[in-house]
């Protein structure tokens, strides 16, 4: 039953880049501050409306993650009076449309705003290692597994075992997302793609080639939810925040329940789906982690769009690619178009592109319902959003 107090998306805005490299020349606070503005800019609303502020990371920044909304607020110079920084990794900010969802229907704020910015392409880095306050996965650390990637790559090598997936399965995810980023003008990578090019590319933790891998960009956006009550009154149409769900199970790779199967996106799946009334069939377009290749068909087994173990055959024959049966990752990607360190910022952005009809020559067509799912950590957490257009 609809109510005025119902969350919606009304305003978005992400930050140009070009060869993964911001464009404008601003800090990482800078680029907060310009996504942000744009996003209220676009709702029809100014910094002075916004109550609400939720923000993880902040990659760049002294202290990276550490009073992360304190230090945004200062620099956009507004007092919210509900702040969330929870920082689970590469799922935060589907969790942080959650949180601001429940802090939006009980009144906590009217309008919240969640930013995220980070110039590691720009830094030249994706260490962990020179990070204050990194737990150090003493079990994998002391035998030189290089993370993350050493971690997928085990998730990945034990998938194969119990189920018979091969490299070229996943390499068919890495081509499909592709194919969607040489329809996206932004995407960093367009040059064409196909399985032979992944499976030839350099060997990085076994059996995750090169190209299995995600980009390393800068990257900043950010998104503006209100009621649908003020929402009736703002210049754009809005998108619904119709269910959600979250979970994580372990930090380090080897206290992982199950490395074939992804629990916390089977959890915050089930949890969000039924909460919104949606069943797989009425899911139109899927945006979905992909900070790896296995990430991805991980995840979508777990979500139950096909049984576990099916994956490789689920995404076979470039299903997942333009003209297939199953939209997925529609702008590129973290394969292809961007991936600032934590990526499900512009899992969201695209799915509510989607939705409003503004994805141009790789809009889906009679895009209605979007399932939005981030991944953070190693395999660690995982939050689902359904979102559905206005």
């Amino acid at each position: 039953m609809k109510n005025g107090r119902d969350p919606v998306i009304v305003g978005l805005a992400d930050a140009p880049i070009e060869d993964g490299k911001f464009v404008t020349k601003a800090s990482v606070l800078g680029h907060a501050a310009l996504v942000a503005k744009a996003a209220v800019d676009e709702a029809g609303l100014t910094l002075d409306d916004v109550d609400g502020l939720l923000t993880a990371g902040m990659w760049g920044v002294p202290g990276p993650g550490q009073l992360a909304t304190v230090t945004l607020g200062e620099y956009l110079n507004i007092m919210p009076t509900y702040v969330d920084g929870t920082n689970i990794g590469g799922s935060a900010f589907e969790a942080h449309v959650a949180h601001a969802a429940m802090a939006l229907r009980e009144g906590y704020c009217e309008v919240a705003l969640i930013v995220y910015s980070s110039d590691q392409k720009s830094l030249r880095s994706r260490n962990l290692g020179g990070r204050p306050s990194v737990l150090s996965m003493q079990h994998e650390t002391p035998y030189g597994m290089p993370t993350p990637v050493g971690g997928y790559a085990m998730a990945a090598q034990r998938h194969m075992h119990e189920y018979g997936t091969t490299s070229e399965n996943l390499a068919e995810i890495a081509v499909a997302t592709r194919k969607w980023a040489q329809l996206n003008p932004a995407a960093t990578r367009r040059d064409p793609l196909t399985v032979d090019d992944v499976l030839s590319s350099t060997m990085i933790s076994e059996p995750l080639h090169l190209l299995d891998c995600c980009l390393v960009t800068d990257g900043a956006g950010a998104i503006v939810m209100t009621t649908a009550e003020r929402a009736r009154d703002l210049k754009t149409k809005p998108v619904a925040v119709k269910g959600y769900g979250e979970a994580h199970t372990h930090w380090a790779i080897g206290e992982m329940p199950d490395l074939a199967r992804l629990l916390p996106a089977q959890k915050a799946g089930e949890t969000a789906m039924k909460m919104a009334g949606v069943s797989h069939s009425d899911i139109d377009v899927v945006e979905v982690y992909d900070s790896f290749t296995i990430t991805v068909l991980l995840t979508l087994e777990a979500l139950g769009f096909c049984k576990i173990g099916e994956g490789g055959d689920f995404v076979s024959g470039q299903r997942t690619a333009p003209g297939g049966a199953f939209p997925m990752n529609t702008n590129g990607g973290g394969l292809s178009a961007l991936h600032p360190g934590m990526y499900g910022m512009f899992l969201l952005i695209e799915a509510v592109r989607q939705l409003r009809g503004e994805g141009g020559e790789r809009q889906v067509k009679g895009a209605e319902t979007a399932l939005v799912h981030g991944t953070g950590g190693t395999l660690s957490s995982g939050a689902t959003v359904i979102l559905q257009k206005g």
